[in-house]
């Protein structure tokens, strides 16, 4: 990652977790903070085109935080859920003094996002979820032109449930293959496949890699949905949707867009060409519309004017 250097925090939630973060170098507390969070079995890696742009890391601070059974977080625990990892990072705002910030998540990260607005409406001033959905996986969903997300993601739960430990346990090419497909596309380039079989492996090793990769599978699989709480969000909302995503479908992102009903400026904007994995496909369109965003909605903080018009393109870098 061209910027952000991985990092620990010791944050007190399930009886003590170690979360895996990384930050922009160029940290200051007078620049809004934008929270990414990965998708399934991916990592921080996926904002790396985000972390190497310097028209956005000069309007914003990024901070990356790997969910509970992702990258090198890590919890005694062996059960979790998604609400455990929205306080997880709740409490990661805290322990860096970050009073206030943003948050951006693809997939399983959109309703992170959301989770996070409502367990700290005081701390989230604006979600960006991308290449979503706030259901659970239902029979609604699926008739939308949705992913079958139980016949999907059991074959994982299945290998990755044993009695006894698998000390050679790794994700099989076909899984890796599966979710670089339906996230980056088909024909993403070789070099992109390689990088992200090498990653999931390296990451979801042995019998610890086996457990976390089970659990996360199983909450994703099994979450709750989210429709009824929607009501309660009331930051600003802005979804990005790639036009070609195979998991999520864009009719199902329009009609759960309106279940936001008490966001102040709540918009669904459908980026052409676009994966599910959007902020690795398409950075360019996703970068633009943050710095919009953002620095639209950022308050309390002091933002530095001239890094503004810079990540706006009123200056020359």
């Amino acid at each position: 990652m061209a910027d952000g250097v991985p990092k620990k925090v010791r944050v007190p939630h399930l009886g003590g977790i170690d979360v895996s973060y990384r930050m922009s170098r160029s940290y200051s507390p007078n620049k809004p903070t934008l929270v990414l969070v990965n998708s399934f079995t991916t990592s921080a890696e996926l904002y790396r085109a985000q972390f190497a742009d310097k028209k956005l890391t000069l309007a914003m601070n990024l901070l990356a935080i790997e969910l509970l059974g992702h990258g090198d977080t890590r919890t005694k625990s062996e059960t979790f859920t998604y609400w455990d990892t929205a306080i997880m990072n709740l409490q990661v705002l805290e322990a860096l003094g970050i009073k206030k910030a943003f948050v951006l998540g693809t997939s399983q990260g959109g309703w992170i996002t959301v989770r996070m607005a409502l367990l700290g409406p005081e701390v989230i001033s604006g979600i960006i979820p991308l290449g979503t959905s706030m259901d659970y996986e239902s029979e609604r969903t699926r008739k939308l032109g949705c992913w079958d997300g139980n016949a999907e993601v059991s074959p994982l739960v299945e290998h990755a449930t044993s009695a006894q430990a698998v000390s050679s346990w790794e994700p099989t090419d076909m899984y890796c293959n599966f979710l670089i497909d339906i996230g980056f596309g088909k024909d993403i380039d070789s070099e992109t496949r390689d990088l992200w079989t090498q990653l999931i492996k390296k990451n979801y090793q042995g019998d610890d890699g086996r457990k976390r990769a089970r659990q996360a599978a199983i909450n994703l699989r099994e979450r709750d949905g989210l429709h009824g709480r929607l009501f309660d969000v009331r930051c600003p909302v802005l979804w990005l949707h790639g036009d070609q995503d195979v998991v999520y479908s864009v009719k199902n992102a329009e009609e759960e867009i309106k279940m936001f009903v008490n966001s102040p400026d709540a918009r669904l904007m459908v980026v052409v060409n676009g994966h599910h994995f959007l902020s690795w496909t398409n950075p360019e369109d996703v970068n633009a519309r943050l710095v919009e965003f953002v620095t639209k909605f950022a308050k309390g903080v002091r933002p530095d004017a001239r890094a503004m018009r810079e990540a706006v393109g009123m200056v020359e870098m």
